[in-house]
């Protein structure tokens, strides 16, 4: 296929992508009350569990602030929303150019990716309401809180992305096994450091500063870390018995076949 026909096929596929995106915004715009609702309920359960030592609320602070909240919510729901589809365009671009193997690989790599991603961005939105609670109360028992609600908005996407991202980190790690960088080996040989990473990538990465949000996001990860080491340390076995099962003669000795 010549390079223009690469090129329109990529403009016809970016085409459909961007009209199913603002399809997807417009069916957002509908559910607008559902989708703040979805996302002001774990600080309303934050709130909840101070027992009133801090007036806290939600506030939209500029006049036009209502509108671009409204936008940016439909925004990142139309993104998430449509992600099947434009993944999908994506993968059927690049893969004519792919061999049958490496199809076979991305596929594995889509099942997989995806439910582990989602499943920390579920095990986020489970932490939140603590995370925020801690938040709340440094603020003096005399003081309001008021909360900009775009500020929150990009606080909590911020969160659940590092939670569904950092799912993602052990899996890249057997990818990169299977390709031959890392070894399970070398995994077993650096675990104590693997630990000590993950406890400060945990402390770090995690927008709040309580350790139950800390904890909630390595021990999953150092769960993730130990299967991704058994996981790379069979796969070096089976290779080795592959490499003993052909290579078992050195090129100047004769097989007794």
């Amino acid at each position: 296929m010549a390079l223009t026909d690469h090129l329109r096929e990529f403009r016809a596929r970016l085409i459909r992508s961007v009209l199913v995106l603002v399809i997807a915004f417009i069916v957002a715009l509908f559910f607008y009350d559902q989708l703040i609702e979805f996302i002001s309920t774990p600080y309303r359960d934050a709130v909840a569990t101070l027992q009133e030592k801090v007036n806290s609320k939600l506030v939209v602070q500029d006049v036009g602030g209502g509108l671009l909240l409204q936008l940016k919510t439909c925004g990142v729901a139309a993104l998430v929303a449509s992600a099947p589809y434009w993944l999908y365009q994506i993968w059927a671009f690049i893969v004519p150019g792919l061999h049958a193997n490496e199809r076979k690989w991305s596929r594995i790599v889509a099942a997989i990716a995806g439910p582990l991603f989602f499943g920390g961005v579920a095990l986020g939105y489970y932490v939140l309401p603590k995370g925020i609670s801690v938040l709340i109360n440094f603020v003096p028992t005399d003081v309001d809180s008021l909360v900009d609600f775009s500020t929150y908005f990009s606080f909590v996407t911020r969160m659940l992305l590092i939670f569904g991202v950092a799912m993602e980190i052990p899996f890249f790690v057997i990818l990169l096994n299977l390709a031959g960088v890392v070894s399970g080996k070398a995994l077993g040989r650096y675990r104590p450091w693997i630990v000590i990473g993950v406890f400060v990538f945990a402390a770090v990465a995690t927008p709040s500063t309580d350790p139950f949000s800390m904890l909630m996001l390595a021990i999953p990860l150092q769960i993730l870390f130990i299967i991704a080491e058994i996981v790379a340390r069979l796969v070096d076995r089976a290779r080795g018995r592959g490499a003993n099962s052909t290579n078992q003669w050195s090129d100047d000795e004769v097989s007794p076949i």
